[in-house]
C-alpha cells in the first residue's frame, strides 16, 4: 500500500496552485488555446479565423507546399520514425544531408542534428565542460541553456556563472575572477523574450582576451538576421570567431529538431559523448525533410528575410506611434510592455475576441511588474494583417485605458 502521507506531501503544492483556475474562471486565461487549423498568418481557433501574431514561424514556411510535399515523400519512403538513436539504428541519409547543408549555410566545417532544439542546448554544454572549467551564461539565456548549465554544474562539477543580461562589463568582471580551466561563454544571439541582439562583437573581443570559447544560440536569429538569414555571427561578420552555433528547427525551418555547428573535431567528440544525442530517438524523417525543404526556400528566396524585417518594423512603428511602451529592435519579435498582469490578461482577451492571437508573458518569464505582450511576425503576413493588428491594438488599448 502506498504511503498516503508522503503522497499528500509530494503533491501538496499541486493542489495549492489555483492561480490558473482563477484566471480561467474570469475568462481571460491566455495559454494552451488549441489551434484547429492553420494557413500560416491566419489560424482557426474556437471555430473562427484568428490572425496569428505570436508564432515563431518566422518565414511562414510551415504551410508552404514544398515543405508539405517533402514531408509526405519522406513519410512514404521511411515511415513515421527512425526507431532508434543516431548512435545506433536511427541515422538515415537525410540526416547527413541536412547536417552538411546546415554547416555550409552557417559557414562551419560540420554540424550535428539533435531531436529537439531544447535537447541541443543541454546536450552540447554538458559534454564540453568538467571539473575546473567555467561556463559564463547570460542571465536571459533560453531555458535549454539553463538546463545544460545545471547538468554541467551538478554532474560534471563545472563552475557556472551567470552574468547580467547583455552586460559585457559584468561579463569581463566575471572572466577576470576565473583562475584556470576552460572558459565557455554562452549567449542567445537574439533573446527570445525582448527580441534584443547580443553584443557579439564585444563578447568576441573578451573571448579572445581571456582565451574563452563562444556558443551562440541562434534559435531566434537563424533566418531572421545576418546575410540571407545566416544569424548573429553573420550580422557582426564574426563567423570565424564564434566556436559553436546552436539552433532549433521550430522557427525558421518549419519543423522540430535542432543542430549544432562548428569544427569537425568538436562535432565528432559530441557524437560520442552527448547523452542527449546518444540516448534519444533521432529526428523523424518527416521533420528532417521539412527542414531541408525550408532551407532550400531560404537559400532560394533570401528576400523573405527582408520582408520579415519590414513586417515587424511596420507594427513596431505603428504601436510606438499609438503610445504603447514598445521595446525597439530589429528582429521579428515586437514586445509591448504592459506592467500589470491583470491588464496584460485583459489586453490579450480583447485582442483575441477581436480576432488576434498574441503571447502574454508574466513573471517569472519576465521581471516582476514587467508583464508584456510578445508579438512576433512572419514574412507571410500581408499589409491587411498588419494593419488589422495595429488598429485592433488601438481600439482595445484605448478601451482598457492603456493608451
Amino acid at each position: 500500500m502506498r504511503n498516503s502521507v508522503q503522497e499528500k506531501l509530494l503533491f501538496k503544492k499541486c493542489h495549492a496552485f489555483t492561480r490558473a483556475d482563477e484566471v480561467k474562471a474570469r475568462g481571460i486565461y491566455p495559454w494552451f488555446t488549441p489551434i484547429e487549423g492553420s494557413e500560416g498568418p491566419v489560424v482557426y481557433m474556437e471555430g473562427r479565423e484568428i490572425v496569428m501574431a505570436g508564432s515563431n514561424n518566422y518565414l511562414g514556411l510551415t504551410t508552404h507546399p514544398k515543405v508539405k510535399e517533402a514531408t509526405i515523400k519522406a513519410l512514404n519512403k521511411f515511415g513515421s520514425s527512425c526507431s532508434g538513436s543516431r548512435y545506433l539504428t536511427g541515422t538515415i541519409d537525410m540526416h547527413i544531408e541536412l547536417e552538411n547543408r546546415l554547416a555550409k549555410f552557417v559557414g562551419k566545417e560540420s554540424a550535428l542534428l539533435f531531436t529537439t532544439g531544447y535537447m541541443t542546448g543541454q546536450g552540447v554544454i554538458q559534454p564540453l565542460v568538467g571539473r575546473g572549467d567555467s561556463v559564463l551564461s547570460d542571465k536571459d539565456n533560453h531555458a535549454s541553456i539553463v538546463t545544460g548549465n545545471l547538468i554541467a554544474k551538478g554532474g560534471m562539477n563545472a563552475n557556472v556563472v551567470r552574468y547580467k543580461h547583455n552586460d559585457v562589463e559584468d561579463l569581463e568582471r566575471r572572466l577576470k575572477q576565473i583562475d584556470g580551466g576552460g572558459k565557455l561563454i554562452v549567449t542567445d544571439g537574439v533573446f527570445s523574450t525582448f527580441g534584443n541582439i547580443a553584443h557579439l562583437d564585444k563578447i568576441s573581443e573578451l573571448a579572445q582576451k581571456y582565451n574563452a570559447q563562444i556558443i551562440v544560440d541562434d534559435a531566434h536569429a537563424f533566418g531572421v538576421i545576418g546575410e540571407g538569414g545566416r544569424g548573429t555571427s553573420s550580422k557582426f561578420g564574426l563567423k570565424d570567431d564564434v566556436d559553436l552555433i546552436i539552433c532549433t528547427f521550430s522557427k525558421t525551418l518549419a519543423s522540430i529538431g535542432g543542430f549544432v555547428a562548428g569544427d569537425e573535431r568538436v562535432m565528432n567528440y559530441l557524437k560520442h559523448h552527448s547523452k542527449a544525442l546518444i540516448f534519444a530517438a533521432s529526428p523523424t524523417p518527416a521533420s528532417v525533410a521539412a527542414a531541408l525543404a525550408a532551407l532550400d526556400i531560404l537559400e532560394d528566396q533570401p528576400e523573405l528575410v527582408t520582408k520579415l524585417a519590414s513586417n515587424a518594423q511596420k507594427v513596431r512603428s505603428g504601436l510606438l506611434d499609438l503610445g504603447f511602451n514598445v521595446i525597439d529592435g530589429e528582429t521579428a519579435i515586437v514586445p509591448v510592455i504592459i506592467g500589470d498582469d491583470e491588464q496584460a490578461f485583459m489586453l490579450w482577451k480583447g485582442l483575441f475576441d477581436a480576432g488576434i492571437f498574441v503571447n502574454v508573458f508574466i513573471s517569472p518569464a519576465t521581471p516582476p511588474g514587467k508583464a508584456m505582450m510578445r508579438n512576433s511576425f512572419m514574412a507571410s503576413h500581408n499589409d491587411n494583417h498588419l494593419d488589422f493588428v495595429i488598429d485592433t491594438y488601438k481600439k482595445v488599448g484605448r478601451k482598457i485605458g492603456l493608451i
